[in-house]
């Protein structure tokens, strides 16, 4: 991937630059109104640039859905969760789950699985690092992180308990 250089325009924006490999600059300014403008350096002077498009918020993210841009982002997030031997995933509180109303700490997840809980999303909130005084409810989601195998694991324990 090119390097993306990144100048702020006061009052205006940000602009952003990159060489091809066919060694033309793009630029593409992006605008605080969420105006973006895509530039290419003239072919005779690669520090001058020529307008070429001009994309309304809407036209922008279509392009970069046509670039692949979900495509990307989606297997960044799978490559993530996959280093190393590493999974992140999010667990349930099921209502009917013995660990519904209860601390962490009365689960001991981490004594027994090995996984660590790293936050707690409870509708539009997130407590961040819970300790294990911090409750269970029916309806959060824990995110967790370790092994595949002792995220099945914290997944048996909250059914059973």
């Amino acid at each position: 991937m090119s390097d993306i250089h990144e100048v702020k325009l006061p009052g205006v924006g940000i602009r952003y630059e990159f060489e091809t490999s066919e060694g033309k600059r793009i630029g593409v300014v992006s605008h605080r109104s969420g105006l973006r403008e895509i530039y290419v350096s003239r072919s005779d002077d690669p520090d001058e640039f020529q307008r070429v498009l001009g994309l309304s918020q809407d036209d922008a993210r279509t392009l970069a859905e046509l670039l692949g841009a979900t495509r990307v982002a989606e297997e960044l997030a799978e490559l993530q969760q996959q280093i190393e031997g590493l999974a992140i995933d999010w667990l349930p509180i099921q209502e009917n789950s013995v660990y519904a109303g209860r601390t962490i700490g009365d689960a001991r997840i981490r004594t027994r699985t090995g996984v660590s809980v790293v936050a707690i999303v409870r509708g539009d909130d997130a407590v961040p690092a819970p300790g294990p005084q911090d409750l269970l409810q029916s309806g959060d989601y824990l995110v967790v992180v370790g092994t595949a195998r002792g995220i099945e694991e914290v997944v048996e324990l909250l059914r059973a308990g």
